[in-house]
């Protein structure tokens, strides 16, 4: 071998050995960051289920705390329903608990859940830091794993709830505390998968990433050069590493390839230098895309995420192949079904398609699939409940998916949207139908249209031509509104003839009464107007409807019948100043009439400024009464009654009470007439015992024992057939709860429904007791008859008994009534404690008034009983 060769050898041997060393230290260097990408990307698919499922379940938890923060007063049965509906069956939530003023008493579910109800944060050890640093910080506090009092591990995610004040400041109400289950959440989120192919623990206990405690997987896992992440939390992070399942692999695969590939170009040097480039060039590429792959996987993770939570939407996909179905969990709480049902065939969705709907949306369903087009569709379901929801659909079919066709969708609730619309179709449907109808009566009653056919008189239309579209006529100069008084009573006692009589009377009256140019019009079935057109000053008009009233008092012979009936009247004067002065009179003339018969019928009223003003007054109390029951304003204020002889409590009376936003707190004096007048009371009523139902089970949860709750009942729920249907549901312990009756309701024996309902109240163990006696028109028979538990005595005859002997006696007299029929007697009105001497000497039971205690509301009521105050004042 020449000298040349030799060199040429030694070179190339040189080369070789220095290639082949570079190539094996580069061929573990890939192989390790390929092995830790694969580790990184195992890693992120992982912590973005974990990270997805804890961050979802807490969000569901906002929502419930939303709700408690605008319904404070919300009671077991609520809260239960609420979280039900949020947690529906597939959340990792074990346990929702709710803790006003720190004490936990809400629960959700209750079964299984019995050990944590009385809970007390503040002297629980273990849960006190974590409670209170939530308060104090006034942001979630998510704690865990922790041992629960149920049994096993759980998160806890602790949330401070605070309730608006009417000054506009927040207070504390209380915690919701919702704990997630260890084994469910780490099921899901893939940590339990036997094909994950890395081992993973996780450290930072109680979001606390410095923490270095490691509650899931082992420890020497930190210890073993992982790849680590972290999980980001509301209030906080954990560490989370992961190394291949058995450890990193320090050999290669392919060592011996490449040492081959090195060996058998060895007789050349370009080759290997060649391939050792390659190799670097393909490593750097390698690491620049799995990098980018990560990261891609990343940011498409988290935008998923936010869609998904922020729009409600479920996910499903059909392997056109196997026919298998896979639904998420929102496409199970969108279709109302429960986590214990198999949702893997076809016929889960079908089974809940609207008849109506089935073959239309199965046509659209199936022509996607065998179209390949997109696939659209709007279609009805039936809820468990037999509720309609309307779901829209959107889907593509997919080839090629694992070796497998798919066709993949998303559904979401769009029945507000249908809902809209078909409103405002419903809506333009009956205005166009409306349009046509009022044409075609227009042109029939064209001839015959301007007076009515009984009384001869100008009609309703006449009067708007005269009065609001400027008319031939003259104009008026003062416009009275009449309108017949027990017109309905003859109507319906003597036949519609009978009506059909007085109305041409009252006609002929009205038209004897009006000048040559004036003219009275019959504008509805009892009502009449008289537009006055010479100049009239108000005493002239004050005369003229004077006569009217006189005149119409007389009686009317009708088959040997006097019909008798009156007229109240509203009268109302031009104001030529105006451009639409008639139309304005026709309004005021009709707000006078109102004020007319509200004054007691039989009488005319001036429409006035002042008159005004109250009507519009008394209409924003109307409007603000109705909106204050969709608020839930009206609460209870309770006052105690005390045992006259023992200074105990006894019971308490719910009284209502309107929280006026502006206004604050209202009593039943400022809205009762004209929610009467709304008819609302009956539904006022309802509020306010549902209000102190739930506030008593919160006296008993916390200690506090008020043996009867008494609340007031209006007689048009006495005379409710549903009424029984109404407390179905309510929590009402027998012996526990009184109805408090009015004693103006007049107590008829002929009355069935009251009588039966008093009955069956009975029956319930609901207590009736006689409101206000002394002041209405209850008899001894209707007592006797009535039977009720108790009596109160009106604070204006218990009063002046200081002072009045008379007074003195009278009360005592009612006293001995209600303890000669066995029936209990409360004073109400007890101002001083002179009263309650002379009650309870005279033999009053239990005592009631402003000497012991105002009303208040349950918050006050509570530390009014615990410092015992009224003992203090006696």
């Amino acid at each position: 071998m020449s000298r040349p060769s030799v060199i040429a050898v030694g070179i190339a041997l040189a080369v070789t050995v220095v290639t082949g060393i570079f190539a094996e230290v580069q061929n573990r260097a890939v192989h390790r960051q390929s092995e830790r990408a694969t580790v990184s990307e195992q890693l992120g698919l992982v912590r973005a289920r974990l990270e997805g499922n804890i961050n979802s379940n807490l969000q569901l938890m906002r929502g419930l705390v939303a709700v408690i923060s605008t319904h404070p007063d919300i009671d077991q049965e609520q809260f239960g329903r609420i979280a039900g509906n949020l947690l529906g069956n597939q959340s990792q939530i074990r346990n929702v608990a709710a803790a006003p003023g720190l004490v936990v008493s809400l629960m959700y579910p209750i079964e299984g859940n019995e050990k944590a109800i009385g809970l007390d944060y503040k002297k629980n050890e273990q849960q006190r830091e974590a409670a209170l640093r939530a308060v104090e910080t006034g942001q979630m506090v998510l704690a865990g794993p922790v041992n629960l009092l149920q049994g096993g591990q759980g998160f806890i995610g602790r949330f401070p709830v605070f309730v608006a004040n009417p000054d506009g400041t927040d207070h504390l109400w209380g915690l919701v505390s919702a704990v997630v289950d260890v084994e469910r959440l780490y099921a899901d989120s893939g940590l339990y998968d036997p094909d994950l192919p890395i081992d993973i623990a996780i450290s930072g206990r109680d979001a606390a990433a410095a923490d270095n405690t490691v509650f899931f997987g082992q420890r020497e896992v930190f210890a073993d050069g992982p790849v680590i992440s972290e999980v980001s939390l509301p209030t906080g992070r954990w560490r989370i590493a992961a190394i291949p399942r058995g450890g990193w692999s320090e050999m290669p695969e392919n060592v011996w390839v490449v040492r081959l590939v090195i060996l058998a170009g060895g007789l050349l040097v370009i080759l290997p230098i060649l391939i050792a480039g390659q190799l670097y060039d393909q490593r750097r590429v390698h690491i620049q895309e799995m990098q980018q792959r990560q990261n891609e996987m990343e940011r498409l993770s988290q935008r998923l995420k936010l869609a998904l939570d922020t729009s409600k939407i479920g996910i499903w996909e059909l392997n056109l192949d196997t026919n298998v179905l896979t639904w998420d969990s929102r496409m199970r709480e969108l279709y109302d079904i429960p986590a214990s049902k198999d949702t893997s065939h076809y016929n889960i969705w079908s089974e809940r398609l609207h008849p109506d709907d089935l073959e239309r949306a199965e046509q659209e369903y199936w022509h996607a699939i065998e179209t390949g087009d997109m696939y659209h569709s709007e279609f009805r379901i039936i809820l468990s409940d037999g509720s309609v929801r309307w779901i829209r659909a959107i889907g593509a079919v997919h080839n090629k998916i694992r070796g497998q066709r798919y066709i993949v969708g998303v559904n979401w609730d769009v029945s507000s949207d249908i809902e809209l619309k078909t409103r405002l179709l419903t809506a333009k449907q009956n205005a166009e139908l409306r349009n046509s109808e009022l044409e075609d009566a227009r042109s029939q009653m064209e001839h015959n249209s301007l007076h009515d056919s009984l009384t001869g008189l100008p009609n309703r239309r006449f009067v708007d031509q005269q009065l609001l579209d400027g008319g031939a006529g003259k104009a008026p100069t003062a416009l009275l509104h009449i309108d017949l008084d027990r017109f309905k009573h003859i109507n319906d006692t003597l036949g519609h003839a009978a009506g059909d009589a007085m109305l041409v009377h009252a006609a002929s009256v009205l038209k004897a009464n009006t000048g040559a140019s004036d003219f009275v019009a019959r504008i509805g079935g009892d009502e009449f107007v008289i537009a006055v057109t010479e100049q009239m000053n108000e005493y002239q008009l004050s005369a003229l409807a004077g006569r009217i009233i006189e005149e119409m008092r007389q009686p009317v012979p009708f088959e040997n019948h006097e019909c008798r009936f009156g007229v109240s009247i509203g009268i109302a004067m031009a104001d030529r100043s105006l451009d639409d002065y008639g139309q304005r009179m026709l309004i005021d003339a009709d707000i006078a009439l109102y004020r007319a018969k509200s004054n007691g019928r039989n009488r005319f009223e001036f429409f006035s400024d002042t008159l005004k003003a109250e009507i519009v007054r008394n209409k924003q109390v109307a409007d603000n009464i109705l909106s204050g029951l969709e608020r839930q304003e009206f609460l209870p204020y309770f006052q105690p009654q005390f045992d006259a002889r023992t200074l105990e409590i006894v019971g308490v009376e719910a009284l209502a009470r309107w929280a006026h936003p502006d206004k604050g707190i209202l009593t039943p004096d400022v809205f009762l007439k004209i929610a009467d007048e709304l008819n609302v009371v009956p539904l006022i009523d309802r509020t306010i015992l549902e209000q102190a139902l739930w506030q008593k089970m919160r006296w008993d949860a916390v200690g506090i024992s008020i043996p009867r709750l008494s609340v007031n009942v209006s007689a048009g729920r006495l005379h409710d057939a549903d009424l029984m249907g109404s407390l179905d549901g309510l929590s009402i312990e027998p012996g526990t709860v009184s109805f408090e009756l009015l004693e103006s309701i007049f107590l008829d024996d002929g009355d069935e429904m009251i009588m039966t309902n008093f009955e069956r109240l009975r029956d319930m163990g609901i207590d009736i007791e006689i409101d206000d006696f002394g002041t209405g028109y209850a008899s001894i028979v209707s007592l006797i008859h009535l039977r009720p538990s108790r009596l109160k005595i009106d604070r204006q005859l218990v009063t002046p008994i200081i002072h009045s002997e008379s007074q003195r006696r009278l009360v005592a007299s009612i006293i001995d009534i209600g303890q000669s029929l066995g029936i209990k007697v409360v004073a109400e009105g007890v101002e001083t404690m002179e009263h309650v001497t002379i009650l309870r000497d005279l033999g009053c039971d239990t005592l009631q008034g402003y000497a012991f205690a105002a009303p208040m509301p349950s918050a006050d009521l509570i530390e009014f009983v615990r410092a015992e105050r009224w003992r203090k004042v006696a």
